[in-house]
């Protein structure tokens, strides 16, 4: 093998005074700890649907997250699974993997080993806890947050499909510069949508409250990279260059539900409707993921939800994109790839067939913080290191990540542009305040 330049270290709970060390510290017990009360405040039902059943599962349940989480704050060592979930294999043999990398420096824990790993691996415990405990296994326990999100930025929602549905009207009379500035309105919303995270907020209130639209403008300053003409540049001229036999395909892998999904949607029926592309493919979350992760039930609740508003627009949306579905133009996926703890340096090898499929997209959009981390290793790079080289070679097809900052790893940026935010701003790159929209061509 050729000489490869090392990596930098990941990022870890080891670095004391660090975002991942305060995360693994405060907020992923705190998670923990609001997970636990939704199983207590869900016991009559359990009882009431499954009898004594439930409420000998939901207490087994408990019982293994109060474990869990004293485990983490004790810094004790990683285990194994001890479940038969189809991904177990995988995730005990990443840990095996995590010892060698420690050669020899103790077994890997909570805040000695990379923060990607041991944050994926609390979730994926989250999910065993109660998938070894039936009759409550199919029991999401961040349902409610993700639905009350949904239902707060109501009037967020309202006022985007508003929007949209007004410019489908006359999209057909758009000229080229028209359907160019509304691609970036869109991508702009579809990438402040991603505020809305709970995990960010450890599931407190994180939703879109005004109206998306009127405060663009103000925003512009805060994208640190903005790749939004590239991405034209690459929708219009493969438009141009295809024929009528091959059809152009855009992948967007979801982050949150709630107003982020809405935003995303309107940025799929958007491609569609002016033509820039004839296919999207979703890919969500296969089990619930990191507080407001969407998964299919998300997926499809929230385009029920819509169909179902007693508002026109918002109802007419609804209506629409279950019809995409129905047509096959719009396809719902969900890898366990997305919920394991590698980065996606290692698709190909680890998930070939999802590499091999993605590779036949136009252009993949990446949304969301942790998808960015994944991207990029979670690693503590220099802030210009090019984003193409951090991607470590996964160059699956053209790519975009839309991306608010809330973890402390960014790359691509102009020289002394990190350094000068962080001296007047030392919390820009975890306040969600920033966003970056961040392509790479594959060539």
């Amino acid at each position: 093998m050729a000489a490869v330049t090392a990596l930098p270290v990941s990022l870890s709970g080891r670095f004391k005074g660090s975002f991942a060390y305060f995360t693994i510290k405060d907020r992923l017990p705190q998670i923990l700890t609001r997970v636990i009360d939704t199983l207590h405040r869900h016991k009559n039902e359990f009882f009431e649907e499954h009898g004594e059943k439930g409420v000998e599962a939901e207490k087994r349940a408990i019982s293994f997250l109060s474990k869990l989480r004293n485990e983490l704050q004790t810094d004790k060592p990683v285990t194994r699974l001890e479940d038969e979930l189809p991904d177990a294999v995988l995730w005990n043999q990443y840990l095996d993997y995590q010892r060698n990398l420690s050669n020899g420096n103790g077994e890997p824990s909570w805040f000695q080993s990379p923060w990607l790993y041991v944050e994926c691996y609390m979730y994926r415990r989250i999910h065993a806890a109660l998938a070894q405990n039936p009759p409550i296994d199919k029991f999401d326990v961040f349902k409610e947050g993700k639905a009350q999100n949904f239902f707060e930025s109501q009037e967020a929602v309202i006022a985007l499909c508003t929007y949209f549905q007004e410019l489908l009207k006359n999209i057909k009379d758009l000229d080229e510069k028209q359907l160019q500035e509304e691609l970036f309105k869109l991508l702009q919303v579809s990438l402040w949508g991603n505020k809305c995270d709970l995990s960010f907020s450890a599931g407190k209130d994180s939703s879109q409250k005004s109206s998306p639209l009127q405060s663009l403008e103000n925003m512009i300053p805060y994208i640190l990279v903005n790749d939004m003409e590239k991405l034209w540049l690459l929708l219009i001229n493969t438009k141009k260059r295809n024929t009528e036999t091959s059809s152009v395909r855009v992948d967007i892998i979801l982050d949150n539900a709630g107003f982020e999904l809405v935003s995303d949607l309107v940025l799929a029926d958007f491609l569609l409707s002016s033509k820039l592309a004839d296919e999207v493919h979703f890919h969500g979350k296969s089990i619930p993921w990191y507080v407001s992760d969407t998964t299919k039930h998300d997926f499809n609740w929230t385009i029920k939800q819509l169909q179902s508003a007693n508002h026109m627009w918002m109802s007419r949306c609804g209506i629409n994109w279950e019809g995409n579905l129905k047509k096959g133009v719009w396809v719902y996926l969900d890898h366990m790839f997305w919920t394991l703890p590698h980065d996606f340096s290692s698709m190909a090898e680890v998930a070939p067939e999802l590499y091999a499929d993605i590779q036949k997209s136009n252009l993949i959009l990446f949304k969301g913080d942790l998808n960015y981390r994944k991207l990029t290793g979670d690693r503590k790079w220099e802030y210009t290191v090019p984003f193409h080289e951090a991607l470590n070679k996964f160059h699956p097809a053209p790519l975009c990540s839309l991306r608010t900052l809330k973890s402390d790893t960014q790359v691509g940026l102009k020289p002394g542009q990190g350094e000068q935010i962080q001296a007047s701003e030392p919390e820009w790159m975890v306040s969600g305040k920033y966003g970056v929209v961040q392509f790479d061509a594959a060539l």
